[in-house]
């Protein structure tokens, strides 16, 4: 069996590029959620700073990511999200999830 993946995005906007970085992510919501293995696709704004987002996300299992992944939605965002924003990204496995 495999086990779900989870995905924890923190992106930080770059001076001047909150606004185009929230449109950027409210456009990954809709697709993303749509994809057959997404489990959970969620989107969180700092209340210190609102220019962080934090996307939480949760696949089936990593064959779910790489599909993700290889979206063009996925891709799109790669191609942008250097330019509007700094990322840091953790992949994680279960350990000890209710």
């Amino acid at each position: 069996m495999s086990n779900p993946v989870k995905l924890i995005a923190v992106l930080t906007a770059r001076p001047g590029q909150a606004e185009a970085l929230r449109a950027l992510l409210d456009s990954m919501l809709a697709p993303s959620r749509a994809e057959p293995g997404n489990r959970r696709y969620d989107l969180w704004q700092d209340q210190a700073e609102p220019g962080r987002f934090v996307l939480d996300e949760l696949y089936a299992d990593a064959d779910a990511v790489a599909a993700h992944r290889a979206t063009p939605h996925f891709q799109a965002y790669l191609a942008a999200i250097g330019t509007l924003a700094e990322r840091t990204v953790f992949t994680l496995d279960p350990a000890a999830v209710a």
